[in-house]
Parts: structure tokens; C-alpha cells; sequence
């Protein structure tokens, strides 16, 4: 469809890529990566036509209609939401106009005049074009797309003028889809959408019947619909098959061949060199002398690209708190005559890494603002826990920060012993460098305040973090520096992030917040949409009467197991029991989860090889305890759905082994 030939692009005095030769097909399905400042956005703006190349050429096919959605700045005025997405079949719609008058003409004529044939031919052509369209279903299409995109059915009729920024780019990613173009041009879409959209574009593009090539900082949304990676890097661009995780293979794989063959090269230049030197001014090696001369200078120096610096920040451990850190009693939260959380009830333990999942505006951001102590509750109870001390960072936590200090001092301030380099590292990270560290906080944009803000909570945690989408604004690398100093922090998290692969690298708990309820899930993203397919099958128990014990006393699920067990009362003191074990097999699986995961990362240093046998047998007897562990959890929520009474589970549950 469209091809590039020997394409350079500059941006002032810095060359962004050059000598690109690629040849888009009809089907692919491509993710354009690289860091910040190395072309990406420019290279998609030229295949819409945008931006013209410094150098060579772009040829496009005949007929290639092309999509472009940009990272953002789009605003629609003057139309509902339902009429701007129906403003892309214009066509359609004037064929449906014209189909309509014919209709009305032919009504009107003698079926054996030659009008009559004529109009009927037309008004047949016109017919076949537009159920090919599919135009009969326009509306529906619609409706299916907004849904989809998070639009609930009264903001339809609403006026675009009405919507914010991140909504209207929403809605002009529903006309690109739409539309259906060739090419699909993408630029981070995923960046105003939360988790239950982000999921339905995933399903949407993996039926799109064209091309397309998308931009994004979201590893999980690249892995699933993606089939090639184009990575500009060094002031080149490279191609690799498969998906994000097969590119960061294919990548290192790349990298360690040329380290090899640069290895093997200079070894071969010293022993030509060596030579060289020593027989240089002997007669009888003259010969030999000059053929060894000459390979040096046919010889083409392999030259490895800079790579980029990994860093690695850890928390500063804080100091623990007590086993329950946090209680909700009976929690209801109200904005007047709205109610977005009614009779809430939970409890948050020392070490719990906590998702909170639901559609925007379903009360997320209101939730974790209650546990920072930012809002007050409208009724109930709160109770925090020995020894907890709370670190909150919002989605506009920059509006917290010093506008007039400097950058590098406010971050020196805070550091304790951290040293500049250190320092100038993490900024690095979260895309401040060379004289990006002395600008004052005052001159900085929402999104790099934002990012600012971040680095600066990494150097003094709380034991109890509470972060609203920190995610926002960071690229791939900025993300890992932030994920693996969550992962290794021994304190307790509660999120908020739309992004999938963060999720469900950090989270033990699912937190669903919907409905004005709260619904708790053990495991990571992955284990609640099973979850919850289990419970739309209807075989799946409610997560919030197994997975926890209702605080303040009362246990309200008593019922719910009472009326599963075919007519049988099921003492509760049993009950209880089982409760109980499943809650403390909960806590013991996630603790053997992250301990398994600390013993890969030590093993996967070498040090020496008593270590690694040691390690790597620590490894087996903790694989083999959670395996252990799994099983008795999953014979305990069996029992407490069935209702079957389990005095041998609880008094000898060696019987497993022998079953």
C-alpha cells in the first residue's frame, strides 16, 4: 500500500532516522517503538501526509485511504456524539438520500416505460453499493463503538462542546474506526481510554479487516495486537517480527551477535596489528606485512550502537505498620443526590499490593481519595492501622509542588544521602536531562509536573502508598523504573493504573469499584477476568464473601453458603473455620508468590555455585509449597460452595495426600 525509499528525516540539527527503506502491505498489523525524541510521532505524520521527508521518497497506492488519529489536540464542536460518529457515512447516508427519491419516483412511473428501467437499474446499483457498506446498520455500528469506547447511552445525545479533552479524542478514535480506513494511523490511543476500553479496542483491531500501525507505551496492548515491531533507534530503523515480547528478545539476540562479531574483530585487528609491529622493518616479511595492511584497511569496523543506560532505583524501606492497615465499616460516600459508594466494607493488610478496576467514573479516584484522608465520608467508619503513615500522590499532584524552586534543588532537598548522580539518574529516567534539571517547577506542563512529582515520591515512600494512575505520562522506560521499585517496596499499595502489564506485574488484589460496591478479588488482573467469567457462567462464588472477612464482627456471606447447602444448616463456627483458612492460604500464597519471585532474581545473578545449587533448591521447596498451598485453597472455596460439611478438611488434611 505505501512504500518508502531511502527516507531521512531531520528535526533541526538532530537526524531522527535515515536510509529507511519500507514496504507497508494491506494486513499488517504494526507498533512503532523508541524513546522519547527519536521520530516516532514524525515518522507517523508523514505516512498520513502531514510531514514531508528531508530525503528520498513515499509512494502510496491507488485508492489507500488513510486514518490518522494523533496524540492529541483534536476538537469537535456543534454536533451530538451520535451525529459526529454518523458524520462519516456522509456517503452512505446520501446514497440512502437518493435510493429514497428514486423509491418515490418509481412509484410514481409505468413500470414498461424506459424511465422506469433506467431509475430501477440506478436505484439497484445503489442498493448493492450500499449493503456492501453494510449502511442498513450504520446506527448500530455506532452504538457498538461508542459502548465499547466507554460512552454510556445519555452522553449519545450530548454535545461534543461538553466533553473534555481526553473524551473528544475518544470520540474521534470512534469516527476512525468507523471509517473503516486502509491504514489505521494510531498515536498512543490508548492513552485517554481506561482498562474495560482499552480491552474492547484490543478485541476491535484484532478483527480489523485492514492495515494498521499503532504508537504506544502500553507493552500489554502491543503484545496482543501487534505482528511487527519497528524500533527507531541510533538514527535507524529496524524491524523486527512478532510482538513486543518477542521484539525485546529478538532485540538483546541482535545486540549480543554484534557484541560477538565486534569481539571477534578486534581480536583478529590486535593479532594483524601485532604482526604488523613486529616484522614491519624485517625485508623478508615485507610481503606478508603489506597482505596484513591491506585486510585492515579493507577490513569494515563493526560498530555497536550506544546502548541505552539501565537504571535501578529502590525505595528507601520505610518503617512497618501494624497487620491491618486500613478498614472500611459500613463506608458510604455522596456528591449531593449521587451516591458513589453505599455501605462498604473491607480490610487492607500489611504488604497487600491493591488494583483498583472499574470504568471511569465509577469511583475509583473518589475511593483512593477517602483512604489518603483527602475527602470525608459521607456515613461509616475508617479505621487505620499501628504505625501506618500515608503517602498520597493524585492525578494532579504536581498543583502540590513549589513553583519557583529548581528542579535539581527541590528533588537535593528530600535526598538525604543520595548522591547528584544518583539523583540525576532518576530524573533521567522520568525524562529530565542535561539542563532539564534546572528548569523551575513553575515552567513545567501538567503531564511533566506530573512525572516530576513521581520521581520525587520514589525517594521518601510512607508505608502506605496510594497512587492514582502514575502511569500517565511515563514511556516503557520511566514505567520500568517505577515497576520494579514497586515490586521490591515491603510496604502496602493501593493503585489506580490503566495499564495491564503494570497491573498485573504488581497486584495481589483486585479491587473492583462499581455500583456505589466494592469487590474484592485475590490475585492479579489475570486471575479477576477469570473470575469473572467464572461468575457470568455462574460457577464462581462471590469474591467478596470468600476472599475476605467482613469487619466490625458481623459476617454478612453466613446466608449466601447457608442457602447452597441442598436444605442443610452448615454450622457457623465451621464456617467460620473455613473462612479463616481461606483468608490465611490467601495471604501465604501471595507471600510464597513474591518469595519465589525474589529467589529467580537471585538466582538468575550468578555468584558462585554453591549459591546457585542452594538457591536453586530453595526454589524447588518453595514451588512445591505453593503448589501445596493452591491445592488446599482451591478443596476449601470448593467446600465452602458446596456447602458440604468438612470436619475432615479442618481436623486432617493429610487426607489430601491421600486422595
Amino acid at each position: 500500500m505505501i512504500q518508502l525509499s531511502g527516507a531521512a528525516k531531520r528535526f533541526a540539527h538532530k537526524i531522527l532516522f535515515e536510509d529507511l527503506t519500507w514496504l507497508i502491505h494491506p494486513q499488517d498489523r504494526v507498533g512503532i517503538v523508541g524513546g522519547n525524541g527519536t521520530g516516532k510521532s514524525t515518522l507517523l505524520r508523514i505516512l498520513a501526509g502531514l510531514e514531508q521527508l528531508d530525503r528520498g521518497e513515499i509512494t502510496l497506492a491507488r485508492n489507500v485511504r488513510i486514518g490518522y488519529l494523533p496524540q492529541e489536540g483534536l476538537t469537535l464542536r456543534g454536533r451530538t456524539v451520535f451525529e459526529e460518529c454518523l458524520s462519516v457515512f456522509q456517503e452512505l447516508r446520501q446514497k440512502q438520500e437518493e435510493m429514497d427519491q428514486i423509491s418515490h419516483q418509481l412509484s410514481e412511473l409505468d413500470p414498461a416505460s424506459a424511465q422506469y428501467q433506467q431509475l430501477a437499474e440506478r436505484y439497484h446499483a445503489l442498493e448493492t453499493a450500499f449493503q456492501a457498506r453494510d449502511g442498513y446498520a450504520v446506527e448500530s455500528q455506532v452504538g457498538i463503538v461508542l459502548n465499547g469506547l466507554g460512552f454510556r447511552k445519555e452522553d449519545w445525545n450530548r454535545l461534543t462542546d461538553e466533553f473534555s479533552g481526553g473524551w473528544q479524542m475518544r470520540i474521534a478514535l470512534a469516527k476512525l474506526l468507523l471509517e473503516k480506513p486502509n491504514l489505521l494511523l494510531l498515536d498512543e490511543p490508548t492513552n485517554h481510554l481506561d482498562l474495560e476500553a482499552r480491552n474492547w479496542l484490543e478485541e476491535y483491531l484484532h478483527n480489523y479487516p485492514f492495515a494498521y500501525i499503532v504508537i504506544s507505551h502500553d507493552r500489554y496492548f502491543l503484545d496482543v495486537t501487534t505482528e511487527k515491531l519497528v524500533e527507531i533507534w541510533n538514527k535507524r530503523v529496524w524491524f523486527y517480527p512478532g510482538n513486543y515480547t518477542k521484539y525485546l528478545q529478538l532485540k538483546q539476540e541482535r545486540l549480543d551477535h554484534w557484541k560477538a562479531v565486534a569481539r571477534n574483530q578486534n581480536e583478529r585487528i590486535e593479532q594483524l596489528e601485532t604482526f604488523i609491529n613486529r616484522f614491519r622493518y624485517q625485508a623478508t616479511k615485507a610481503k606478508q606485512v603489506q597482505s596484513r595492511i591491506k585486510e585492515l584497511e579493507k577490513m569494515e569496523r563493526v560498530e555497536i550502537p550506544p546502548e541505552e543506560e539501565t537504571i535501578h532505583f529502590s525505595f528507601p524501606q520505610p518503617k512497618p505498620s501494624g497487620r491491618v492497615v486500613a478498614e472500611f465499616v459500613g463506608v458510604y460516600k455522596r456528591y449531593g443526590a449521587k451516591e458513589v459508594l453505599r455501605d462498604v466494607s473491607f480490610r487492607i493488610e500489611r504488604g497487600d499490593r491493591i488494583a483498583l478496576v472499574g470504568p471511569n467514573g465509577a469511583g475509583k479516584s473518589t475511593l483512593i481519595k477517602l483512604l489518603a484522608q483527602v475527602e470525608p465520608l459521607s456515613a461509616g467508619q475508617y479505621n487505620l492501622g499501628h504505625n501506618v503513615e500515608i503517602d498520597y500522590f493524585a492525578q494532579d499532584q504536581y498543583k502540590e509542588l513549589d513553583p519557583e524552586a529548581r528542579i535539581l534543588d527541590d528533588l537535593t532537598s528530600i535526598a538525604g544521602s543520595r548522591t547528584q548522580t544518583e539523583l540525576r539518574s532518576l530524573l533521567g529516567c522520568f525524562l529530565f536531562s542535561a539542563d532539564d534539571v534546572f528548569k523551575r517547577i513553575g515552567v513545567l506542563s501538567g503531564g511533566e509536573r506530573n512525572r516530576y512529582a513521581l520521581a520525587r515520591l520514589l525517594l521518601r515512600p510512607s508505608n502506605f502508598l496510594l497512587l492514582d494512575e502514575p502511569t500517565n505520562h511515563l514511556d516503557m522506560r520511566a514505567k520500568d523504573v517505577l515497576l520494579n521499585a514497586l515490586e521490591e517496596f515491603q510496604g502496602t499499595l493501593v493503585f489506580v493504573s490503566h495499564d495491564r502489564y503494570f497491573i498485573d506485574r504488581l497486584a495481589s488484589k483486585i479491587f473492583e469499584v462499581g455500583g456505589g460496591e466494592v469487590r474484592v478479588y485475590p490475585g492479579n488482573y489475570e486471575d479477576y477476568l477469570f473470575r469473572k467469567q467464572q461468575e457470568t457462567a455462574g460457577t464462581a462464588l462471590p469474591p467478596n464473601a470468600v476472599n475476605h472477612r467482613q469487619p466490625g464482627g458481623g459476617e454478612p456471606s453466613v446466608e449466601k453458603y447457608e442457602a447452597k447447602a441442598s436444605g442443610k444448616r452448615i454450622n457457623p463456627i465451621k464456617l467460620k473455620q473455613m473462612q479463616d483458612r481461606c483468608q490465611a492460604l490467601e495471604s501465604r500464597i501471595a507471600e510464597l508468590e513474591q518469595a519465589i519471585a525474589q529467589t529467580e532474581r537471585e538466582l538468575a545473578v550468578f555468584t558462585t555455585a554453591e549459591n546457585a545449587v542452594r538457591l536453586a533448591a530453595l526454589l524447588d521447596q518453595q514451588r512445591s509449597e505453593l503448589e501445596t498451598s493452591m491445592s488446599e485453597w482451591e478443596e476449601v472455596l470448593q467446600a465452602l460452595e458446596s456447602g458440604v460439611s468438612t470436619d475432615d478438611h479442618l481436623r486432617h488434611p493429610e487426607s489430601r495426600d491421600r486422595r
